[in-house]
């Protein structure tokens, strides 16, 4: 994607920001199907012994899961290719929900082979099933079904569980790359369909493409990390324990091509790999060198940030994402920031007025109280360049507090709107899931465009959901009921 300039816009000199292809929404949704169900279309090719309907959709449901379990390390928010023209926000989700399914699928295929024979002799049965959980032959199936299980539950119950991020982080990938590699072992030393021919070849090309990922991702990455060295040049404190990190590349050091919005995964001082790395949005305009991360202290890693001193080694990765107006252009802006989610917008606000961009800008900014809020000079002093409406809203209001208190809603949005033409103005939020959704829904209820309407949550814990995230999951849903009638096919097949 290369930059543009929009009508009202003063172009401005600027390093282009390179990209790899981002595959649009439709075509990734066709190529996840495929995968899933190119070894129940491989297995058409391969002559087997007749058995019974039931054993077949088992060894459907092993194939179709197994393949989607490996579809599942690019699914990560880390290859720009896949989520790049989905936003983290979305590839997160649909991450998540793919692992339940996978999880049913995979729970289900030994039960479903056991199924014929419990139905005829509910003790056979249960034998059969013994056997398939203790004999030595069934033993990698055994050991990825256990992994996945383990691996799921650990995700969900992630936030109940007294382990660091760091753990965790490396917790699922262990179980993760164990449940494949015992997966794929089992499907080819015991697969009915996986006998010499596609099946078996189909296997060892996902074997060979997991490695790959897993080398690009904690091989050609951790390199590129020490390669590419950046300093930490400074620590400021913008509000209560809230700090921006000036961060510098190295001499000699290529500097980063990025868009306003974007994420960088960083690590520092000597733990540089990607699996101690952490997602910061780039509080900052690439027309100046170097980037900004605005970091606030909630977890173990970013407790420390405002100790770190200057000259520490900094890694980065990136930038990643499609939060930025280069990817939703518009007529106007709107801006609306919760808590941290100040990061991103106030790097978006910065490029505007290095570019001193002639739209109408609006920004929303809400905390839960004024010793939250963070470059408040800053966002008045834009006000000098922009055509600039400022809110500044704090759920507590303390006795020298002057401004708005409560909840970003409806009217308020209405009176930031005015004089706007809604169907041309696009919005970027970020902030908490329950803002972002509440907003999102009134500003669509304003007049804007679905697609005009972009967010970004800083947690990914589910729970509120706006009419885009509803809309999203019908969408997962259709997917998966796509794959549920290619295994209907694949019960009925011969």
């Amino acid at each position: 994607m290369t930059d543009t300039v929009t009508p009202g816009m003063v172009a401005m000199p600027q390093r282009s920001a390179r990209r790899l292809p981002r595959l649009p929404a439709g075509l990734l949704a066709a190529l996840y199907l495929g995968l899933c169900t190119l070894p129940l279309v491989l297995s058409g090719m391969t002559d087997v012994s007749p058995h019974d309907p039931l054993e077949r959709l088992a060894a459907g449901l092993g194939m179709a899961g197994l393949a989607a379990m490996a579809v599942q390390f690019v699914t990560s928010g880390r290859f720009e290719i896949v989520s790049g023209r989905l936003g983290i926000d979305k590839i997160m989700a649909f991450h998540k929900l793919a692992a339940w399914w996978i999880l049913v699928a995979i729970v289900l295929h030994p039960i479903a082979y056991v199924a014929p024979t419990w139905l005829e002799d509910p003790g056979l049965g249960r034998e059969r099933l013994v056997a398939y959980l203790t004999l030595p032959h069934y033993r990698s199936g055994v050991i990825a079904w256990a992994a996945l299980v383990l691996l799921v539950l650990s995700s969900a119950l992630r936030n109940r569980l007294p382990w660091r991020y760091e753990v965790w982080r490396a917790t699922h990938l262990v179980l993760g790359t164990v449940a494949i590699a015992a997966g794929l072992q089992h499907a080819i030393g015991t697969g009915r369909f996986a006998a010499i021919g596609p099946v078996e070849i189909y296997w060892y090309l996902v074997g060979a493409g997991i490695l790959t990922v897993l080398s690009i991702l904690y091989g050609y990455r951790w390199l590129s990390l020490h390669r590419r060295p950046w300093r930490l040049h400074a620590v400021t404190r913008r509000a209560d324990r809230l700090w921006e990190l000036d961060i510098q590349p190295a001499p000699g050091a290529p500097s980063l091509d990025y868009h306003a919005g974007q994420f960088v995964w960083m690590t520092e001082g000597g733990r540089r790999f990607p699996l101690l790395d952490h997602p910061f949005s780039i509080a900052d305009s690439p027309t100046r060198p170097g980037l900004s991360l605005i970091i606030k202290e909630v977890g173990d890693f970013t407790r420390r940030v405002g100790s770190l001193e200057p000259g520490t080694p900094i890694g980065i990765d990136g930038p990643y994402g499609e939060f930025s107006l280069e990817a939703h252009p518009g007529d106007a802006v709107l801006l609306v920031a919760g808590g941290v989610g100040i990061a991103p917008i106030i790097g978006i606000l910065r490029d505007l007025v290095a570019r001193r961009d002639r739209r109408p800008v609006r920004l929303a900014y809400a905390v839960g109280a004024p010793s939250n809020f963070a470059c408040l000079e800053e966002i008045a002093a834009a006000g000098t360049v922009l055509d600039l409406k400022v809110l500044l809203i704090s759920e507590e209001c303390p006795p020298d507090w002057q401004g708005a208190v409560g909840r970003l809603d409806p009217a308020r949005l209405r009176d930031l709107l005015d004089g706007l033409d809604p169907k041309g103005c696009v919005a970027l939020m970020c902030g908490p899931g329950g803002m972002v959704s509440a907003v999102s829904d009134a500003l669509l209820d304003l007049g804007l465009p679905m697609k005009n309407v972009v967010y970004e949550r800083f947690d990914y814990a589910g729970g509120a959901s706006s009419r885009q995230d509803r809309l999203r999951s019908l969408a997962f849903a259709g997917l998966a009921a796509l794959l549920v009638a290619a295994l209907t096919v694949f019960y009925f097949g011969n």
